[in-house]
């Protein structure tokens, strides 16, 4: 319980927005920390945006050009399609913010599992407001639907109230890059890195394993970080994510993605399967670190905690330290070491 508190009282800061100087910050404080543990991690720089508004308001402006051309929606649902999969072709105009990630390994064995949690916090929006965000994923669908059916609604008449209406949703998105606040982010992700960082630091791997702990930056702007990350992870390496684990009934996920649909696979699912204290879940509602790494085929787990089907506070002001529940925090870092036993145990 002493190295939580500790973690979580080093990222309590106004906030940790990507790619923002207090992102960095927070990075400095849990590098130092390590060290005085005795662990040197690698820090990894890349670049990112601190934002994702400004990718989803110009494929909004795209889609709200329905009346002049049917061209414009076609490249607005492309566009949406390709960013809602995990793709950024767009990525080198975009990307020009020093961001980073932080990974330490303990361990000398061939086969690796990593401990992945993001540093980063991200802005606010009405569709966070909790007498909305449990329709999150019906609005998310709902929009998918009118974004991908544009282009032939600009032959009919109805490509003027499309086109309004796309339009309304850039403007909403101009006020949130413009108004909106970082959240401060005690539950997404304070608690996971904590967990992560403590889980870390009381393991050592047995015979023939390493063990790593990855943090990630620009998590809330496309999972960038894990994108850079990937580039670093031994072929094979088992990746446990802890996201969003402050409060609330604990999961494993088996599975993610907001359009296309990614199953998870390996021993860290087949030992969440045989570990009581956490249920499974397909998770649809965003994305995690998880998703570029379990595309890219790594074996991979995320565990999340929620109240009702969503993350408590998720990305709303309320996510605050004052909320965070502690026994929750405790109890998955528990759980997480009944599952780091398991695998062990089931090596060969």
């Amino acid at each position: 319980m002493e190295t939580l508190k500790a973690v979580l009282a080093l990222l309590h800061l106004p906030h940790r927005g990507s790619a923002t100087d207090l992102e960095a910050e927070a990075f400095r404080r849990l590098k130092a920390f390590l060290a005085e543990k005795g662990i040197q991690a690698e820090t990894l720089p890349f670049r990112g945006v601190r934002s994702y508004g400004t990718e989803l308001l110009a494929i909004s402006l795209l889609l709200a050009l329905s009346p002049l051309s049917p061209i414009l929606p076609l490249l607005g649902a492309l566009g949406f399609f390709l960013y809602f999969s995990g793709q950024r072709p767009w990525s080198f105009l975009l990307d020009r913010y020093p961001s980073q990630n932080l990974l330490a390994w303990k361990g000398t064995g061939e086969r690796a599992l990593v401990l992945i949690a993001h540093v980063d916090t991200a802005k606010t929006f009405f569709l966070y407001h909790p007498k909305r965000v449990r329709s999150f994923r019906q609005n998310f669908l709902a929009n998918a639907l009118i974004a991908f059916l544009s282009p032939l609604l600009a032959f009919t008449p109805l490509k003027w109230p499309l086109g309004f209406y796309f339009l309304l949703q850039a403007t909403l998105l101009l006020h949130r890059e413009l108004r909106a606040a970082y959240v401060e982010g005690a539950n997404d992700n304070a608690s996971g890195v904590a967990v992560a960082t403590a889980l870390f630091l009381a393991t050592e791997p047995p015979k023939g394993w390493r063990l790593g702990l990855a943090l990630t930056g620009c998590e809330e702007v496309g999972a960038l970080g894990a994108k850079a990350l990937a580039r670093r992870l031994p072929q094979g390496a088992l990746l446990l994510n802890l996201d969003n684990v402050g409060r609330g009934e604990l999961f494993y996920v088996e599975g993610e993605g907001m359009l296309r649909y990614t199953p998870y696979r390996g021993p860290l699912l087949e030992a969440a399967r045989k570990t009581p204290g956490a249920q499974p879940l397909r998770y649809r509602l965003a994305y995690f670190d998880a998703l570029p790494l379990a595309q890219r085929g790594f074996p991979t787990l995320t565990l999340i905690r929620l109240e009702g089907g969503v993350p408590p506070d998720w990305h709303w002001p309320t996510d605050t330290f004052a909320r965070l529940d502690l026994e929750a925090v405790a109890d998955t870092l528990a759980y997480g070491r009944a599952l780091l036993a398991r695998v062990w145990d089931a090596t060969p």
